[in-house]
């Protein structure tokens, strides 16, 4: 059985989350990329970066079990890659779009 594409986080929850996504992004946000199976983004070097990136998707993992979130160091770049397949594609390439 495919596990539904879904947010497990309650409403308060959800906002705090999208609210450190959204932090994090706008403070050393280097990029985003759509990938065959997901999402990219890049992240400039600084002070918490990877403890925020980190648990961050430490969280994104056990709410959203429909993708698999990690992050890995890349040159002088954290990046957090997220895959999925389905339709969890294009929902992972609806997410982090500037707005």
């Amino acid at each position: 059985m495919e596990t539904p594409i879904a947010c497990t986080l309650d409403e308060a929850g959800l906002a705090t989350q999208a609210e450190r996504w959204r932090r994090l992004l706008a403070e050393h946000g280097a990029g985003r990329v759509e990938t065959a199976d997901g999402l990219r983004l890049a992240f400039r070097p600084g002070v918490g970066v990877e403890a925020e990136l980190g648990a961050l998707v430490e969280i994104e993992n056990r709410c959203c079990a429909w993708a698999t979130w990690d992050v890995a160091r890349e040159d002088d770049a954290m990046v957090m890659q997220a895959r999925s397949t389905g339709e969890g594609v294009a929902t992972l390439h609806a997410m982090f779009v500037d707005g």
